[in-house]
């Protein structure tokens, strides 16, 4: 695609500025809804960076590889609509501003999955949901850490499970995590999730766990052994019974509220993609782009339980 302008009078962080103040200026959007516009751009811009290209070069099926990574997070549908809408709003204002004859964004359609992305729980909800834990029971307190972790480092129920006390390294902030295919990656962990965990460490230490389940995180004082999926499953059920709330609510629903809360916090998606242990069919290569330093940098600027308010 020709552009009328070319792409060396301006580069991509110019063309950022000169859409910012043609948000603010002719279209009068008030100071948090610029920096949302700003935001959900930023993300775009790095992944067709990514991909090799600068903006004036995008085509219909970059749009589609963006959106599809998107949906493969999990996103909540609405994040998603928010995002595309933005993106269609920066490619309408190169189009004014003579950068584009056309608009390359003119034949996206919102991928119809996106309709039918699972619930989210907020922030608000999952506090209500620990709030129904009774701490003085045998098991509370590891039900709590067991929210927390889900919640903090987006877990599937059968990674959390399998969860071992050496794959721990809380004074780094990190788990290292074996998903599917026995690919293991590391995890940031938020400082909330490891105070709950250490909390639960004091009472973990009294019970007389089986021989060879001595490893496990997470174990059953009854069983004396490592929870099943099954088990998490039902205690989730039970505590969102208790704490009213009527969505349908899953261990995995706490692996897309993260990935939702990290989203609306700012994070970058290739971040959030190599937290959950995505293959996304947007990037085959994420930990060449991303370090662990910089996931960790990630969770503790952009996730909600460790924003301070």
């Amino acid at each position: 695609m020709e552009n009328t302008k070319t792409k060396g009078n301006d580069d991509i962080a110019s063309l950022k500025r000169k859409y910012y103040q043609y948000l603010k200026l002719e279209r009068g959007l008030s100071g948090n809804t610029l920096d949302a516009y700003m935001r959900d751009l930023t993300r775009y811009l790095e992944f067709i960076s990514e991909e090799g290209k600068h903006p004036l070069e995008a085509e219909l099926e970059d749009f589609h590889h963006f959106s599809a990574m998107i949906i493969d997070l999990g996103i909540q549908s609405s994040s998603l609509s928010r995002i595309l809408s933005g993106v269609r709003s920066f490619y309408h204002y190169l189009v004014i501003d003579d950068y584009l004859p056309t608009d390359p964004t003119e034949l996206l359609d919102f991928p119809k999955k996106a309709m039918h992305l699972p619930d989210v729980l907020s922030v608000e909800e999952i506090d209500s949901i620990e709030s129904v834990i009774d701490l003085s029971a045998a098991e509370g307190q590891r039900n709590k850490a067991i929210i927390e972790t889900l919640f903090s480092c987006g877990l599937r129920v059968s990674e959390l499970c399998s969860l071992r006390m050496s794959d721990l390294y809380l004074d780094e902030g990190f788990l290292r995590v074996v998903g599917k295919g026995n690919k293991t990656r590391l995890v940031p962990i938020s400082g909330k999730a490891i105070k709950e965990l250490n909390l639960y460490f004091s009472e973990r230490c009294h019970i007389d766990i089986k021989p060879g389940y001595e490893d496990y995180v997470f174990v059953s004082k009854l069983r004396k052994k490592n929870l099943s999926r099954i088990m998490v499953f039902h205690l989730i059920k039970e505590l969102v019974a208790m704490a009213g709330i009527k969505k349908n609510v899953s261990p995995h629903t706490f692996r897309h509220s993260f990935a939702t809360a990290l989203l609306d916090g700012g994070a970058n998606l290739r971040a959030i993609q190599a937290m959950l242990g995505h293959e996304s069919i947007a990037t085959t290569e994420i930990y060449t782009h991303i370090t662990s330093n910089k996931l960790r940098e990630e969770i503790i600027n952009h996730h909600p339980r460790n924003i301070k308010k």
